[in-house]
This record gives C-alpha cells, structure tokens and sequence, in this order.
C-alpha cells in the first residue's frame, strides 16, 4: 500500500511539473547565457590549466623568462617573449606565487606602451610598469632609457629593457577580494614580501 501510494504521488508530482513547464527536459537549464567576459575567462582558464601549480609545464612552453623578483602583493613574473598579440587563451606574463617549494598559477598580466583604444576584456581596469632595466635574475632596476642600463646587475646578466608600460592583470587561478583586474591581491601577501 505504501509503495503505491509513493508510486501515486511521484505520478502526480511528475504530472504537475509537465503541466507547469518545470519538468527537466531537453533545453531545460537554470543556467544564465555566460557574459563575454566569462567566455573568455573560462577559455583562458583551460588553456593555462597545465601551468596551474606546474612551473616547469609552463617553462617548457615558452614562459621562461623570470622578469621579476617575487613582488609585493603579486609574486613571480615569467615571460613568454614570443606572444605579442591579445588572446586571453594566451597571456604573455602568467604571475605565480610560491609556498616552500611549490609554485601555484595566481594571475595573467598583459602589456602595452599605452593604453589600449577599446579595453581587450570587459570591465578592465590598468596598472602601470615604470620603464625598467631587466636582468636574468628577474630583478629589474628603473630607468628612463636603455643606455642607462649597466651589462649586469649583482652578477646577472641583462635580459631587456623597456619603456614605460600599462599593465592589465586578471587574477584567475587565486581569488582577488579587490576585484579580477586589480594590480595586486591582498590574499598573496603571506607568499610575498612586504611592500
């Protein structure tokens, strides 16, 4: 008796939400259509999947070159130099934080001499990079034009030198409470050194 009264009432139920329209179903979803922005995030968070808490996956794909200490707020800076153009999918700086050992994908940054024209995401705001002489240590040193760049800095070579910059971050891989574009995350400080 009792299954058949279950039986009974879960007809019913199923009878109730077809008549109403709520019953799942093909096109049934609860889903809002994803914002451009998400799009291009989520895009972007499968293409650096492999380099989330892989360094060196992402050191043999291209971004091995350390353009800066750990920074205040931020972390470790690595460079592909061969991405120049916009792909989120693609960013040319992926920025890691590192725990004893361990490294752990937190943010993209991408640079350009000026402000870009249209914002190359949804919503970005931009940060700023003074001009910089870049050693092979991934320290860098100020400075206004390249001629004033010394061939090495505390026995490290010169790598690069470049003007002054706009920067855009998008912390992805480690939550930001000051917002994705922000240039630095209060949260990575206990892995940086003090500003």
């Amino acid at each position: 008796m009792r299954t058949t009264i279950l039986i009974a009432l879960a007809a019913a139920a199923l009878a109730v939400a077809a008549a109403t329209g709520t019953a799942a179903g093909p096109g049934h979803s609860h889903a809002k259509q994803a914002s451009p922005l998400a799009k291009e995030l989520a895009r972007a968070r499968v293409a650096t999947a492999p380099f989330a808490t892989s360094l060196e996956k992402a050191k043999a794909a291209g971004y091995t070159l350390q353009i800066t200490p750990n920074m205040p707020g931020m972390g470790f800076h690595f460079l592909n130099p061969k991405i120049t153009a916009f792909d989120a999918a693609k960013p040319p700086v992926l920025v890691y934080v590192k725990r004893g050992n361990a490294y752990q994908l937190a943010a993209f940054e991408w640079v350009w001499p000026e402000k870009p024209a249209r914002a190359p995401l949804p919503g970005a705001t931009y940060g700023s990079f003074a001009a910089a002489c870049h050693y092979a240590s991934g320290e860098f040193v100020p400075a206004a034009a390249e001629a004033d760049c010394a061939s090495t800095h505390r026995g490290a070579a010169f790598t690069f030198w470049h003007p002054d910059l706009v920067t855009m971050h998008v912390w992805l891989w480690y939550p930001n409470p000051d917002g994705i574009f922000a240039a630095t995350n209060p949260l990575v400080t206990p892995f940086t050194p003090a500003a």
